[in-house]
């Protein structure tokens, strides 16, 4: 780094500044609130930097040299980009924003919280736009460290502990059906659900395992699960078009039509839904303005 820079501090650069534009130091420590002694003893300290007088004496006060006119321009350009870099950040306004945001979501997240808050978000914002994009669980957390995504929703277990979170809701499993599914007019025995063909949502892909299984064998039971698919919206069209049977997330398929919501034989475990992002956005009005919108609308 250039020694001259070490040598110099901001009340330096904003006397220049001013001394350059009043061109008199007792009109320039009357702006500046300083003492006239205070102002002369910085333009000294200014001459020894810059290694020029930079203010000379004249008939009506004093004259820039020509190293002072060089720096003029600059030095104006350079403290105000400094002054709107430490001015307060400005309210957020949605109506004249163009935001582009970035939401990492699965499919279920899609449908229980972006959907939902897509409604309102258009006619709020009319000049944003908003990117949903593959939710990886392995690297969500490296994305938004680096900007890449804004605000991820996933299970509040599992969610890394590094990113700030806000839980959006609670999440409790229900058995579903076909709408006229012959063996779900009443609420099935435990027999019945173990024997009846399931579906399961599998993210990593191709199990045949899930958090109904673990809690069917802690009363030692299992069930058929006779198709694992990677979506839950593939889950909830396979349901609707045959006789599989799914535990499935309430909030997906309340109020459809073409199912058959009853409530299971065994307790399965709920979750918690959560919205994470990363600690650089979190004191950013936009970001501020999208989390509470989303968290509003579900």
């Amino acid at each position: 780094m250039d020694n001259r820079l070490r040598r110099l501090d901001l009340n330096l650069l904003v006397t220049l500044d001013v001394l350059l534009t009043e061109r008199n130091v007792t009109r320039a420590a009357q702006r500046l609130h300083y003492s006239q002694p205070s102002v002369s003893v910085q333009l000294a300290k200014l001459r020894d930097i810059f290694d020029d007088p930079l203010l000379l004496p004249g008939p009506r006060g004093m004259l820039p040299t020509k190293r002072a006119d060089e720096l003029r321009e600059p030095l104006r350009e350079a403290l105000d980009a400094l002054g709107r870099t430490v001015a307060p950040q400005q309210a957020f306004d949605p109506a004249s924003a163009s935001e582009t945001w970035r939401l990492a979501a699965t499919d279920y997240a899609e449908s229980t919280i972006v959907l939902p808050a897509l409604r309102a978000l258009r006619p709020a914002s009319p000049n944003s736009r908003l990117a949903v994009v593959e939710m990886v669980p392995p690297r969500f957390e490296k994305q938004a460290e680096q900007g890449e995504i804004d605000l991820a929703f996933h299970t509040a277990d599992g969610a890394p502990q590094s990113m700030r979170r806000r839980v959006l809701f609670a999440e409790r499993y229900v058995m579903v059906g076909r709408a006229d599914h012959p063996r779900l007019k009443r609420r099935p025995t435990m027999a019945q659900f173990c024997k009846l063909e399931h579906v399961i949502v599998s993210p990593d892909g191709g199990g045949f395992h899930g958090v109904t299984d673990e809690a069917l064998a802690a009363i030692g039971l299992t069930r058929r699960v006779v198709l694992s698919v990677p979506h839950f919206l593939f889950l909830v069209s396979a349901v609707a078009s045959t006789d599989l049977v799914a535990m499935a997330p309430l909030r997906l398929v309340r109020g459809n039509p073409a199912l058959r919501v009853a409530e299971p034989p065994v307790h399965v475990p709920g979750y918690e839904m959560c919205m994470l992002w990363h600690e650089r956005a979190h004191r950013d009005p936009a970001h501020q303005w999208l989390r509470e919108h989303i968290a509003a609308s579900v």
